[in-house]
């Protein structure tokens, strides 16, 4: 702006005409991007990019990280050099572990393909020829929360989407009363980094996991606590609807408020769906002795694996099932824990994949076992006077192994391999966004372009990685 005694020159008009130009300029690409940008998000039903060989996505997460040398990923030198000192190639890097650790489990051969499991796995080995294991997987930290956030979201930091907020943004639910993305953890507590493990982080708040319950009512209060007619709840969600309507089109590009209303209008969907879906006593008896209900050991694990089965049989995109805090994390008793381990889960698991492919279930259902990383082929001596046959395995991320079944994976094959020892991954080597770019393509979604512009970036779940779907996985 000119004060009373500047003159006007040229030189200054084109100075105060180029700085309007560029605000004009700058808010024409503002503009652009909120016009470009919807203004409501939802989990409708939608068409994937290309045709899917998987509807739905059950992911049982092993957290703390399960030991690939004792369970999928059978090493003979290993066993043969158990005691010695490493040598240099797969010595540890931070000197946390001593000599090399062999596995007391036994292994064998199973269905036609003749891929190998340790014995600790029956219920699973009896679907070898449905199952691939991924035996070269890499990651990039040896911390749980890190090795956690690439793990669900793609990267080494908090705040990212996870894998199933991306489903359900780019896919929706085909049933509209029940939630896209559904979260079971242990009704004994949650992982560890909690709720984070199923964030839809700066995705649209519709889109992160909803927690359901595996005991009493899935949802709390999703019940009124006194009865009430039906005539009288719909009469209340009509009125609600139009509030709501009227609330929501004065506040136009509100995501949390568009959330909240359609959160809140789910819910009362869900007050039949979602006690129905997770209503496991209207199952067989021969159906709940196979997934191990009522079972010491593994009843969690059973009534969660079966209410996954019945979700994604009534319509739902993505299912979890996390355990309490951090099991796998075996740095002592490693035997011992991974043995435990293994009573709680083989069965329960075992059960869901011969369920779904009783029901037809398992060509549209990927179901998917792993952890955020491995355990070290080398001893880890931790407290004191550790005995032989109680060593721990320390974190590993430089080689270990998931498992994936199902919509569209071609079953019985090791894909990829690790060295002699299963220290680090050689062959094949596999990132974790090759890993969720291969999920992604089986549900029918494009890795590039799923994406959701976010501070100034069109962002992905596989980010700056070079990914490409693994191809040799798929049928």
């Amino acid at each position: 702006m000119l004060t009373p005694n500047q003159s006007v020159n040229r030189r200054r008009a084109l100075q105060q005409l180029g700085g309007g130009f560029g605000a004009l300029a700058l808010g024409a690409v503002i503009n652009q991007a909120h016009a470009e940008k919807p203004s409501v998000f939802d989990t409708s039903n939608r068409p994937a990019l290309s045709t899917p060989r998987a509807n739905a996505v059950i992911q049982l997460f092993m957290h703390g990280g399960p030991s690939h040398v004792d369970l999928l990923d059978p090493k003979p030198e290993l066993n043969k050099r158990h005691g010695e000192t490493p040598p240099g190639e797969v010595t540890d890097d931070e000197k946390r572990t001593h000599y090399l650790l062999g596995t007391p489990f036994k292994f064998s051969k199973h269905g036609e393909s003749g891929l190998e499991y340790y014995e600790l796995l029956p219920g699973i080995a009896k679907h070898a020829d449905d199952i691939a294991v991924v035996r070269s997987m890499f990651t990039e930290h040896r911390n749980h929360e890190h090795a956690l956030w690439m793990a669900h979201t793609g990267l080494i930091v908090p705040g990212r989407p996870s894998l199933g907020s991306w489903a359900a943004y780019g896919l929706g639910t085909v049933n509209q009363n029940l939630p896209a993305y559904v979260a079971l953890p242990d009704p004994n507590g949650y992982p560890i980094d909690g709720i984070r493990n199923w964030s839809s982080g700066w995705l649209p708040p519709v889109y992160q996991g909803t927690e359901f319950r595996s005991r009493g009512a899935p949802v709390l209060n999703i019940s009124p606590s006194t009865p009430r007619h039906k005539s009288i709840d719909d009469g209340r969600i009509s009125f609600l609807k139009k509030l709501n309507a009227k609330h929501k089109a004065e506040r136009p590009g509100e995501l949390e408020l568009d959330a909240r209303i359609t959160n809140l209008e789910l819910a009362a969907r869900m007050q039949f769906a979602a006690t129905d879906a997770m209503d496991i006593n209207q199952e067989s008896q021969n159906t709940l002795e196979m997934y191990g209900v009522g079972s010491t050991k593994s009843d969690s694990d059973a009534r969660r694996c079966l209410m996954a089965r019945r979700l994604v049989e009534r319509g739902v995109r993505f299912v979890q099932i996390f355990m309490h805090n951090q099991p796998w994390d075996t740095h002592q008793e490693n035997v011992a824990n991974t043995t435990d381990c293994c009573a709680q889960t083989d069965t329960p698991v075992g059960a869901l994949l011969t369920d779904l492919k009783q029901r037809g279930l398992l060509d549209s259902t990927i179901v998917t076992g792993g952890g955020e990383f491995g355990r070290t082929p080398g001893a880890e001596l931790r407290g004191e006077n550790v005995k032989k046959g109680s060593e721990g395995r320390d974190h590993h991320p430089y080689g270990f192994s998931v498992w994936m079944a199902g919509g569209g994976i071609k079953g019985g094959q090791a894909y990829g391999a690790t060295d002699a020892f299963g220290y680090r991954s050689i062959e094949n080597r596999t990132q974790t966004a090759e890993y969720h770019a291969t999920i992604l393509k089986l549900l029918g979604l494009d890795h590039e372009s799923l994406t959701y512009h976010h501070n100034c970036r069109d962002e992905k779940l596989t980010d700056v990685y070079q990914a490409n779907p693994i191809d040799q996985l798929i049928a």
